[in-house]
């Protein structure tokens, strides 16, 4: 696993995997050249063997206490091997970086392997957006981590002071 900072050589690639990760509400070409060029997004992306196996979103304005993680997308052959905590982790360090105290994100509802990743990260449940999905019509879970709590628990190894 080789995580680094996207750049927008990467967006074909990325692109393939949101097609094939998100086949009825992926984002467009155009939608994805302007988060990464965006100065208020931060993208890693996970390579193996030179090939593009995951990607993973983070928009934190400048000076706002607050961030959202955007998207998280692993091939489906490299899942389960620790690949999306490992994304979320770097998404969530950088958030650190630039001092963001709270973390947003929205994941779907009928998703229950990503939202167990995000609880076993901190993150917990505050709001649902129903339909949020679509063409779907399936709910998003609105989750919010407090970015210094997770800070504090990673530091002492996964137990929360």
């Amino acid at each position: 696993m080789t995580l680094r900072p996207a750049t927008g050589e990467d967006l074909a690639a990325i692109m393939t995997l949101e097609r094939t990760s998100f086949p009825t509400d992926a984002w467009s070409e155009a939608m994805m050249r302007e988060e990464l060029a965006s100065p208020h997004s931060w993208y890693v992306v996970d390579e193996e063997a030179g090939r593009l196996v995951g990607y993973a979103g983070l928009r934190a304005v400048a000076g706002a206490r607050d961030a959202d993680v955007q998207t998280i997308a692993i091939a489906e052959v490299s899942r389960g091997r620790g690949r999306g905590r490992a994304m979320l982790r770097a998404l969530l360090e950088e958030a650190a970086r630039r001092g963001v105290t709270d973390v947003f994100l929205e994941v779907r509802a009928d998703n229950p392997v990503a939202r167990a990743l995000y609880v076993s990260e901190g993150f917990a449940e505050i709001g649902r957006k129903p339909r949020y999905y679509q063409p779907d019509d399936v709910d998003a879970v609105v989750m919010k981590l407090d970015l210094r709590g997770w800070a504090r628990r990673d530091a002492d190894g996964g137990v929360c002071t």
